[in-house]
């Protein structure tokens, strides 16, 4: 087996574009997964990646060559060993995982929902990847599918992003570069943006049904434009001092009202989730 430890390899170079250029990730279609977790939640949604990227010393250990195996059976993808030198030096995160796949982006598949509208995320001009990742784990946990992304948003394929939303992109339909104004003005269900201004809060409102629900940029928050295309607007109450939540935090405790009063619709049918 050789072993990489030259930065001006060819494949190392790359690794290196995908990490740092959204325009080389477009460019190509490839994006990069860190960590083991991330390779197992892809591989068994989606198969097997182009290529591992792993270092010497993960690719030493025995419990880790079984390990792939078990996970790969006979379709293992090709395997490249970097120097755990270079590993270290090409690795997105501060402490090296020790195995990284390079995946094709996957392309948007328009799959069918027997007719039954399902609750949506409109998100504009979100500029963190952490942020970003986290709402997106938050929407899979709540079994919110699509994701629509305002063309300001940060980069949903980036590696940063990847690690927070920890496999979540392989159960949602994301959009990107949408026009939200128009999303919200035709999605035939409730439309709900989130304001801190908003007279009404998150538990006045009747969740149950269809919801999309808005929510804007850490700094600036939600476009005029956009609290006005929408049917309520509401904030979320918060007794403490704080002024403000981050846009993942909001919008997980709105996804999960929504879970709650779906529930209870459910299991009471006729009884009021407000």
């Amino acid at each position: 087996m050789t072993i990489i430890t030259s930065r001006d390899h060819p494949l190392i170079k790359q690794l290196i574009k995908l990490e740092g250029s959204l325009q080389y990730r477009k460019k190509t279609g490839l994006t990069l997964l860190d960590g083991i977790h991330l390779v197992q939640i892809y591989s068994s949604v989606l198969g097997t990646p182009k290529s591992l990227i792993v270092s010497q010393a993960y690719f030493e250990a025995s419990e880790n060559k079984r390990f792939l195996n078990i996970l790969f059976g006979n379709t293992l993808p090709k395997i490249i060993v970097a120097s755990n030198g270079l590993f270290r030096a090409i690795s997105p995160v501060k402490t090296p995982t020790g195995i990284l796949a390079l995946i094709a982006t996957p392309e948007l598949q328009n799959e069918s929902d027997n007719g039954k509208e399902t609750s949506s995320v409109l998100l504009e001009t979100i500029q963190d990847p952490g942020n970003l990742g986290s709402i997106l784990r938050s929407a899979a946990a709540a079994n919110i599918k699509n994701i629509y992304l305002s063309k300001q948003c940060t980069d949903a394929w980036s590696p940063k992003t990847l690690r927070a939303a920890m496999g979540a992109h392989f159960f949602l339909h994301i959009h990107e570069n949408c026009d939200l104004q128009q999303i919200a003005q035709q999605f035939p269900g409730t439309v709900i943006a989130t304001s801190i201004q908003a007279s009404k809060n998150l538990f006045e409102i009747s969740l149950v049904g269809p919801v999309a629900f808005v929510f804007g940029n850490e700094g600036t928050g939600l476009s005029k434009e956009i609290i006005q295309a929408a049917d309520e607007n509401i904030s979320i109450p918060m007794p403490g001092k704080t002024e403000s939540l981050n846009a993942a935090a909001a919008a997980a405790i709105c996804f999960f009202e929504k879970v709650r009063q779906d529930r209870v619709s459910a299991m009471h049918p006729g009884i009021g989730t407000k």
